[in-house]
Parts: structure tokens; sequence; C-alpha cells
């Protein structure tokens, strides 16, 4: 059976070989670095977090307003019914799961000054400095998720119990967080992108 057929066999297949080239990778060489799997972790979550994010505001968005204004057309309610809540769950399991990955990869290495912007020491520290600007503004965006996206989603979806009126003002709710969490997400990546990590692959 071919594991390319299903998401499971895809996801499952995905990981074996990344375990497979990690061990290639560090034998011989002292053995893998599990700091690595922690980061690993973390932006294997962040792909899929800001993956949906952008998705939901790039594509879904705009596609159910021009479903909703096309009278004629078939509507989104398939959207909405299928898809929406499936992302959804991706959405903010993937989001809880990059900050607790990010949480844990800083106390580990004894980072966690970093939600201080590295201001503990003497001096500044550069590094605690970026990644905590990074760090915050994840931080934001993950209260984004869980408190405003996802519990006005409930309504707009009928998952949760809602009049129009409710449902209304829960579409302004989740589409501003949403709006400002993709905003944020910019100068989040950059913090991430440029704050230097300082573990190596293998331990030598």
């Amino acid at each position: 059976m071919n594991p390319l057929n299903s998401i499971k066999g895809t996801l499952t297949l995905g990981f074996v070989l990344a375990i497979v080239v990690g061990l290639i990778v560090s034998m011989g060489l002292g053995g893998l670095n599990w700091l690595v799997l922690i980061r690993w972790f973390h932006i294997l979550a962040g792909i899929t977090w800001i993956g949906l994010l952008y998705y939901f505001n790039f594509v879904q968005t705009p596609a159910l307003a021009e479903a909703a204004a096309d009278k004629g057309g078939p509507g989104g309610a398939g959207i909405s019914k299928y898809v929406a809540p499936r992302a959804l769950l991706w959405f903010r399991m993937s989001a809880a799961v990059t900050w607790l990955m990010g949480f844990i990869y800083l106390a580990w290495t004894g980072n966690l000054g970093a939600f201080a912007f590295g201001l503990m020491g003497g001096s500044v520290n550069v590094y605690q400095l970026t990644i905590g600007i990074g760090a915050w503004l994840g931080t934001i965006m993950l209260f984004n998720v869980w408190v405003l996206i996802w519990p006005n989603q409930k309504k707009i979806l009928g998952i949760a119990p809602a009049d129009d009126a409710q449902k209304a003002k829960a579409r302004k709710i989740a589409a501003m967080a949403s709006r400002t969490n993709t905003m944020l997400s910019i100068p989040m990546l950059l913090c991430m992108a440029s704050a230097f990590h300082g573990v190596p692959f293998i331990h030598g």
C-alpha cells in the first residue's frame, strides 16, 4: 500500500525519513542533539500555524466573500461545514504546539530571559532581545487564536449557539484578530529568522 495515498501515511513516512536522516548525519559524531528535535517540532508546528493563518486571510476569507456575493453560485456552505472546522482544529493546535515547543526550547537553553527582552543581566543579551520580541509577538498571536478567533468562529460556524446579531459581531472580532495576527506574523518571523540559536545539529 502506498503511504502517500493518505495524509497519515504521508506524515508517518516524512517523520521516518527525517529520523533516518538525523541518525545518518549524527552516526559516529556524538549523537543527535535533542534540542534539535524540540526546535524541529517548533518549526514544523509554526509552519502549519502560519500557513493556515495565511490560508484563512489570503484564500478562504476572500473566497467566502465572493461566494456570498455570487447569488447564482454554489455558496460557501461546503467550506463552512467541511473545511473551516478542520482547518481551525489544525490552526489552534499548531499554535499551541508552536508556543509550547518554543517555551521549552528557551527554558532548556537557559534563555527564558528572552521574555524580559534580554535585560536581566548586566548588559543586553542580543539573542534574548531578538528572540524575546518574537516570543512576545507569538504569545499575543496565541492569545488571539484561543481567546478571540476560536470562540467567535464557533459562533460563526454554528458550533456554539448565537443569533444573527451575535454572529455579525463575532465575524468582526474574529476577522480583526486574524488580520492582527497576520500583521504581527511578519515582524515575528523576522525576529525568529534573525536570532542566532547557537545549537549545532550534532554534538561534537
